[in-house]
């Protein structure tokens, strides 16, 4: 079988992600900053996590609706601090699994009463920085142990055959005008990839509202 999601094609897409390109401590001012200036920071160090051109990181109505939730501190005379900047940037990267009633759970750790523990929120941002990066090469690893596992799977089985198979029971002229076997069993493989890796995901995510649920929110009782 013809190997379409190649380890080297595999390797190209996440070189794609920048995985290990993050808003480092040093490039968050200490000088509190207003709305805009804080957007524009945004789109000039994580630009590369859209998955479109068009799509917006952050604006101006999801930083007052943040606000407005309670998952930020009020703004400084419509400015914001360098911890609300390192706040926003956390709850960036949680929503795109979480949700923001979750967020907010956790969030409450260290803000209390539109305070938030400055000290400890640097170390906790420092930590999480320094496990992502860390994390990178798992994570290569995990995607190469689902590809190895898949190709496995796939050579075992005589899925693609039998997927042309039935089509033509159905109607030989639908198989004339198909794709070759060999044009069809990469897009079967790639399909069968991308549910594997939302399974992975998926795993993680339940695992962490179950920690919210069942030790956070305890914890809060």
């Amino acid at each position: 079988m013809e190997d379409t999601v190649e380890n080297k094609e595999i390797n190209k897409i996440i070189e794609t992600l920048k995985l290990d390109e993050v808003i480092e401590p040093q490039s968050i001012p200490n000088l509190d900053l207003y709305m805009d200036q804080v957007i524009t920071l945004f789109e000039e160090k994580l630009a590369h996590t859209k998955r479109n051109e068009e799509d917006k990181l952050l604006t101006k109505t999801m930083i007052n609706n943040y606000a407005k939730d309670k998952l930020l501190m009020p703004a400084k005379k419509k400015k914001y601090t360098r911890e609300h900047i390192i706040l926003m940037i956390l709850l960036y990267e949680m929503k795109q699994i979480l949700t923001i009633s979750d967020i907010k759970t956790l969030f409450g750790i260290i803000v209390k009463e539109d305070r938030v523990d400055a000290k400890r929120l640097e170390e906790i941002y420092q930590i999480y920085l320094t496990l992502k990066k860390k994390g990178i090469d798992d994570f290569k690893e995990q995607v190469e142990k689902v590809k190895v596992s898949l190709n496995q799977q796939l050579e075992e089985s005589n899925l693609t055959s039998l997927e042309v198979k039935q089509l033509g029971e159905v109607d030989s002229e639908l198989v004339e005008n198909r794709e070759t076997d060999e044009k069809l069993e990469p897009k079967i493989e790639d399909m069968l990839m991308v549910i594997m890796l939302t399974q992975r995901a998926n795993y993680y995510k339940r695992l962490a509202e179950k920690i919210i649920d069942e030790k956070i929110k305890v914890n809060e009782l």
